[in-house]
């Protein structure tokens, strides 16, 4: 008799669900990920929205309204049900992209060289924050060296690993194409890897685990930083290795090659735009090449590029720009490495 009470009482009430509206700010030097919830009737589609652009660093107050546009939508791993995560890119009122509105020019990259079939795999390093100290770090001082840390098991080694896995279950559960996790070299560090995917879906996908990553340390009292170098001194610091190939990549050896090549003409526009704080990344120490000095080899981490070995015995695969920071922009890194590669193979005529 109670139960239906219950449900009498919501004749006539229409189903909703939840959607998490979420974007990418303005903030410099590296953005931020904002989002809000809204409540729309069931089987009605994410439309466009709005917001104050003047609180995001993104507007002035006397102009501040900006347009949320959905790019990319995925079940909402935390609320459950039929709520759903909105990948969301920038737009002024009039629907030309926003100035921090990074997508916009990948997608016409991707676009233009749609033909040569970009895959990429970004590897995601972070690190965990607790009191203002990696996770694992003692208090007033610092734990043992780093080494016995990377892919470590066991509470003196490991710190951190119920927030890890609920973040994998999370994306999983969200679609994403997270393809592994795995302890880093320093205490409190992780990594995760989303791909392979074209350059577009790799970084919808690493955005939302990115936001995901954020929400699910936060139900723990933990901060999540991408910081490039969290701690000063003999620590590894934080980078987002990004693999890379096209389709000639992957059927030959002079294209990777070629691409390589190419690379390295273009090294210090790449390393620009490949996250703020790099030179303190990038010291020729710590499995990084200076960051100004351009280099690649065949199985070394101390090279701006990696070809792995497999490849090299193979004659065709990939190749891992080691470069970029743990805070890039996977929008920007994305769009930089298909343009660079992509021309250079094309001129070459290897696609």
């Amino acid at each position: 008799m109670a139960d239906e009470r219950q449900a009498a009482s919501f004749e006539g009430i229409d189903v909703t669900y939840k959607a998490e509206y979420i974007w990418i700010d303005g903030t410099e030097p590296t953005a931020k990920l904002r989002s809000k919830t809204k409540v729309l009737a069931d089987g009605a589609e994410p439309p466009l929205w709005g917001f104050d652009g003047s609180s995001t660093n993104q507007a002035t107050g006397h102009a501040s309204d900006l347009v949320l546009r959905p790019v990319f939508t995925c079940p909402d791993p935390i609320r459950g049900g039929d709520n759903v995560l909105v990948l969301c890119e920038v737009l002024h009122t009039d629907m030309t992209p926003h100035a921090s509105n990074t997508r916009s020019p990948l997608a016409e990259v991707a676009e233009r060289f749609a033909d040569q079939e970009s895959w990429f795999g970004i590897e995601q390093e972070y690190t965990f924050f607790k009191d203002s100290r990696p996770l694992g770090f003692p208090l007033g001082g610092f734990p043992a060296p780093q080494g016995g840390y990377y892919c470590g098991v066991g509470a003196d080694e490991v710190f951190g690993r119920d927030i890890v896995e609920l973040h994998l279950d999370r994306c999983l559960a969200a679609g994403l194409k997270i393809s592994g996790i795995n302890a880093e070299v320093m205490p409190g560090q992780w990594e995760f890897q989303v791909g392979p995917a074209g350059p577009l879906e790799v970084s919808d996908h690493m955005w939302i685990a990115r936001w995901l990553l954020y929400r699910t340390a936060e139900e723990f009292d933990v901060a999540a930083t991408l910081d490039p170098k969290p701690v000063k001194g003999d620590w590894n610091g934080a980078g987002a290795h990004t693999n890379f190939s096209t389709k000639a990549m992957r059927e030959g050896y002079d294209p990777i090659i070629t691409a390589c090549e190419a690379l390295g003409d273009n090294a210090m526009e790449h390393v620009k735009n490949y996250g703020h704080g790099i030179e303190d990344r990038l010291t020729g120490h710590h499995e990084t090449a200076r960051w100004d000095k351009f280099s690649y080899g065949v199985s070394d981490r101390g090279a701006s590029v990696r070809i792995p070995w497999q490849v090299e015995v193979d004659k065709k695969g990939y190749i891992e720009d080691r470069r970029p920071n743990a805070n890039v922009d996977p929008y920007v890194v994305t769009r930089l490495i298909v343009d660079t590669c992509c021309t250079a193979l094309e001129k070459a005529g290897q696609v």
